[in-house]
């Protein structure tokens, strides 16, 4: 059994399958402690997010809630930092230096409406990826992977 990275992924009402399968894989790659996957988000098993998770759900803890907000009220409670990954006044960019606490749980929102503003104002800390291009986002698994090694890294 491979030790986990004291790093956990909130997922706040994922709609894809296929991003919900992909962030596992970059989960299972990352080291990722724990995903918990709330509201909307689609839990395993389903073919679609077995097919891009190519068996890491299998390899990645997992766990469901309802709210978002309630399992972050959880998370803070066990001395879990929140660092919800957003596009806000408040974000400082991924690159940017900041602390952070020995575990963490990195939040991403729902590809249309973001993370929630009540979750987002749980958060200890905001970042966002730098934008160059006109369209201005990115795929939420695709930026999960960025901010996830982005924090492992720092």
């Amino acid at each position: 059994m491979i030790d986990r990275c004291p790093i956990y992924l909130l997922l706040d009402n994922i709609r894809s399958m296929e991003n919900v399968g992909s962030i596992f894989r970059t989960a299972d790659a990352a080291g990722v402690k724990k995903i918990y996957l709330c509201g909307i988000t689609p839990r395993p098993p389903r073919k679609e997010i077995d097919k891009a998770a190519v068996g890491a759900v299998d390899f990645v803890d997992w766990e469901y809630a309802e709210s978002a907000e309630l399992k972050v009220k959880s998370l803070k409670s066990k001395g879990i930092g929140i660092v919800a990954l957003e596009q806000d006044p408040r974000s400082i960019p991924l690159s940017a230096p900041y602390a952070l606490p020995s575990a963490v749980a990195l939040v991403v929102g729902n590809e249309i409406d973001g993370i929630s503003k009540e979750v987002l104002n749980l958060a200890d800390q905001i970042i966002e990826i730098p934008m160059h291009g006109r369209k201005n986002s990115l795929n939420v698994a695709v930026a999960t992977g960025i901010a996830l090694f982005s924090l492992i890294n720092n």
